[in-house]
């Protein structure tokens, strides 16, 4: 009974691997119908051949455990889908997943040489190129390097990853890559000649060269201008180009081929500060260019607080989220600080269309990289790949150029007003000139009339004396004269006084009789102080003071404008506390004009009209609205009302008391 047991243990087992076994073959057979990547044909006429994506066949690895014996399984094997009409764009869509290219190569007859395999982004994490150790067997030999690893792991000493697949005269061989990046990088390639190799990467060096070296002269020749002109945009220029510099090293691979190459997390931090970096110098230099915080204060208040944000974002995302999607952060500053250059532009800065110019310059090549990014095949060739540094040397000799049409401008400006100021000195001379010509002809004028009034001063003098005591008999009348006048300016003043009060009550008189509108009653009541004091006045005027919380009768001057205290409980009563107006919220004039104009219009008013002719919000106008309305239908159904009486009651609604007062 023991060994039956044990044996159906075994059969079950047994049926259920067969079971597995069933599963998987289906499974397989089910993937079955994926077209393979098509055969690379090596030809040796060509020094270079670009891999589109039907060379291609990608198997996404989302656990990162698979080696190249798994893949090369039938189970595995047939789970690799050509690249092209997948839908999967030529890059790394998931960071955290391992992807595997499968290329077949047919090599030349001929072949005595090895052809190379480039890979174009230098960013990816971790890549391993497995080729076949002999002709047409299994086993692998595995080449690891990457950007998380130092550059001396590369097999080739360049600055992209490139691949030697070793001579296999009209062999057909099937090489991986094994990719993982952090990134969403992308896994274009191109295959080279052993002849065309080091022509083209010498032509690539050599035009890499004259890029940094033009990038360099522009940096010391506008360092030296900011060390002779003490102008500071000439030090944010420099800092920009110095910026833009190192995100191209890092970009093109040169920085970790030449100055980092130990570096790998240097290397890592440089590619993802760089462009944050070159985000805020570049900001910094177009405030300084434009002089937007004195041309344009609220854009330049604006774009602070943009790009502060982008920045802490960007940081936040290379730090910890790792979206890969980061370069649409870059959109809302950059395209800010475009629109502010246009503005400056359209406020007569003329130098801000070499900004503008520059800056869609870089726009353009930026889109195919975005494209490249995204895996849009738009254009992807060795122009659109090296456009963007193209466009960066443009922008850098048009911003210097600009640098100094800005400066131009300045010193013309400096100029003319050197000139206006030595227009007016001479003016100015000349003035003086006849000035002292005046002054001689006056002191002779002055001689002459001296001598002549020598003669008739003692003539003069005897009349004087006579006519001093005319002189003070005229004093004596003139005395009574002031006398008079003063007696009628104070008849005048008092005239006026009785004029005005006459004036404000004929205006008073007017409110009363409806006839005035905003502009009127403003002048009658302009500030917060008049309605409070007209408030005050209503409610306790003639002594008609009384604590509205023990009944005192006495009270005194509070510290609030227009409020009372009383003297017995200390309580502080407003002057708004008790009326319509208790509490509103928005301003007292406006609310004193509301309640005349619907008291006027006998509750017959628009609230629609009322936020028109009040300049408020439609819900704040309705809300007020229907308070007064209340307020003038209880007026209405008092015992004491009478037709015609003046708006005053309904200001002093006795409803007003249910709301809270203030309170010392």
């Amino acid at each position: 009974m023991g060994r039956c047991g044990e044996f159906t243990k075994w059969l079950k087992l047994l049926l259920r691997c067969a079971g597995l076994a069933v599963g998987v073959l289906c499974a397989t057979s089910l993937r079955a119908w994926a077209a393979p990547e098509d055969t690379l044909t090596v030809n040796p006429s060509l020094n270079e051949f670009y891999l589109a994506e039907n060379y291609y066949s990608v198997l996404e690895d989302p656990t990162g455990q698979l080696t190249i014996a798994d893949v090369q399984q039938p189970t595995w094997r047939t789970r690799f889908e050509r690249l092209q009409g997948s839908g999967q764009p030529p890059n790394i869509q998931h960071p955290r997943s391992t992807y595997w290219l499968r290329i077949t190569v047919r090599h030349a007859p001929t072949e005595t040489a090895a052809v190379y395999l480039e890979l174009y982004d230098s960013h990816i994490g971790g890549a391993v190129f497995f080729r076949p150790r002999q002709p047409g067997a299994t086993a692998y030999d595995s080449v690891a390097t990457g950007a998380n690893l130092p550059f001396a792991t590369r097999p080739h000493p360049y600055k992209n990853f490139l691949f030697d697949l070793p001579p296999r005269p009209g062999q057909t061989e099937t090489y991986y890559l094994r990719l993982r990046s952090d990134t969403r990088t992308s896994f274009r390639a191109m295959l080279h000649s052993a002849a065309g190799l080091i022509p083209e990467l010498s032509v690539q060096y050599c035009l890499l060269g004259c890029f940094y070296g033009v990038l360099l002269i522009m940096v010391l020749y506008n360092l030296i201008l900011f060390f002779f002109l003490k102008d500071r945009t000439y030090l944010y220029y420099v800092l920009y180009v110095a910026s833009g510099t190192l995100l191209f090293l890092s970009e093109d691979g040169l920085g970790f081929q030449y100055l980092w190459p130990r570096g790998p997390l240097l290397n890592h931090f440089i590619g993802a500060a760089a462009p944050v970096l070159l985000l805020l110098t570049f900001a910094t230099y177009a405030s300084g260019f434009l002089d937007t915080a004195s041309r344009l204060p609220r854009l330049h208040r604006l774009g602070l607080w943009v790009v502060g944000i982008s920045t802490g974002l960007l940081v936040l995302d290379a730090a910890v989220i790792h979206s890969g999607f980061s370069f649409w952060l870059y959109l809302l500053p950059y395209g800010l600080l475009y629109y502010t250059g246009f503005q400056a532009y359209r406020s007569g800065f003329r130098p801000s269309r070499y900004l503008l110019l520059a800056q869609a310059l870089v726009a353009t090549s930026l889109a195919f990289l975005i494209m490249r990014k995204l895996g849009i095949d738009f254009y992807n060739n060795a122009y659109t790949v090296y456009s963007l540094y193209v466009a960066f040397l443009a922008e850098v000799v048009i911003l210097s150029y600009a640098l100094g049409e800005k400066l131009k401008g300045l010193m013309d400006t400096t100029l003319l007003t050197q000139h206006r100021l030595l227009k007016q000195l001479r003016k100015k001379h000349q003035a003086q000139d006849r000035l002292v010509e005046q002054m001689r002809e006056n002191q002779e004028l002055k001689d002459r009339l001296n001598t002549e009034l020598e003669a008739l001063v003692a003539q003069r003098t005897t009349e004087l004396h006579r006519q001093n005591d005319t002189v003070a008999a005229q004093n004596r009348e003139l005395l009574e004269a002031n006398g008079l006048l003063a007696l009628q300016s104070a008849a005048i003043e008092k005239l006026n006084s009785d004029l005005s009060r006459d004036l404000h009550a004929e205006k008073a008189a007017r409110i009363e009789a409806r006839e005035v509108d905003f502009g009127e009653f403003s002048q009658i009541y302009p500030d917060k102080e008049a309605c409070l004091r007209y408030l005050a006045d209503l409610k306790w005027a003639h002594g008609g003071y009384r604590c509205r919380k023990c009944g005192h009768e006495k009270s005194c001057e509070a510290r609030e404008p227009f409020a009372r205290r009383c003297t017995r409980c200390r309580y502080v009563e407003s002057a708004t506390a008790g009326t319509l107006l208790q509490k509103c919220k928005f301003s007292i004039v406006k609310a004193l004009y509301a309640v005349f104009l619907l008291h006027a219009h006998r509750g017959v008013y628009s609230p629609s009209e009322l936020a028109r002719v009040l300049d408020l919000r439609q819900a704040t106008s309705w809300a007020f609205a229907q308070k007064v309305l209340a307020a003038l239908q209880r007026r209405r159904q008092a015992q004491d009302f009478e037709d015609g009486e003046p708006w005053t009651h309904v200001l002093l609604d006795a409803t007003a008391e249910l709301a809270d007062v203030d309170e010392a």
